[in-house]
């Protein structure tokens, strides 16, 4: 089933074009990753499906009573302003405590409760967003490139944690990361942008496609496989396949 199409869309800021006629769609229960080099759109992209930023041209498509849940690339709170992980987790709505555990627990940071939010270490910190982004029970799960500022372990446990979350609800990811190789293994579809779509595909195909290599080089490849694992979700509806777009 899909759960968001995106029609040929393109994004400006004033009179520079940032996307360009990008369309791809999001699956049920697949995890969908967008990479690229600084600049390339990523997150003018998930900022169009969110609705934050107003496409120039195309359509972005949901599937009625959708649930969407955020998790940014970064949140500033006041490093003096006291707040516990619960009173963040129960700004927008009233929520118990069981509830907030169960968020918590099912982001791995079940301990965390009553930790103020300030002395969180950034991991942490990262998981009680993802864990708020739960609340809603959502059916796609969209982050921002969720683990910028920390390091390739501590992204590389993040990402196990998605794909646990998406193994016991059952939701969508969509997700764009620097983290090339350790965010890789972790997806079922990889799209490889830079202001349009190069290249699209699974995994495997992706980093051994030119395109890809024009951007981030032969060595992808090799350090790919070291993280990559087979997949019990396949998908072949997305458009375009590898080597069907314009070169980067």
């Amino acid at each position: 089933m899909t759960l968001i199409r995106v029609e040929d869309l393109s994004v400006q800021y004033g009179k520079i074009t940032v996307l360009r006629d990008v369309s791809l769609s999001i699956e049920a229960g697949e995890i969908l990753t967008v990479v690229g080099p600084n600049g390339s759109g990523k997150t003018s992209l998930l900022r169009a499906i969110i609705g934050s930023v107003t496409p120039a041209k195309g359509t972005i498509i949901f599937k009625p009573g959708i649930k969407v849940g955020y998790v940014p690339q970064r949140l500033n709170i006041e490093r003096t302003l006291p707040m516990t992980v619960k009173r963040f987790l129960s700004l927008t709505h009233r929520l118990d405590e069981r509830t907030c555990i169960d968020a918590l627990e099912r982001a791995g940071v079940s301990r965390v409760l009553e930790s103020q939010m300030s002395g969180l270490s950034g991991g942490q910190f990262q998981r009680v967003l993802l864990a708020k982004a739960l609340l809603g029970e959502p059916e796609v799960l969209i982050l921002d490139e969720a683990t910028q500022g920390l390091d390739q372990p501590g992204s590389a446990k993040f990402y196990q944690q998605i794909e646990r979350v998406r193994s016991e609800t059952g939701c969508a990811v969509l997700m764009i990361s620097h983290d090339l190789h350790v965010v890789m293994s972790a997806s079922d579809h990889v799209i490889c942008l830079n202001g349009h779509i190069c290249c699209s595909g699974p995994p495997a195909s992706v980093v051994s496609a030119p395109e890809y290599q024009d951007l981030f080089g032969t060595g992808s490849y090799g350090t790919f496989a070291l993280y990559g694992h087979r997949h019990d979700h396949t998908h072949d509806e997305h458009t375009p396949e590898v080597g069907e777009n314009h070169k980067c």
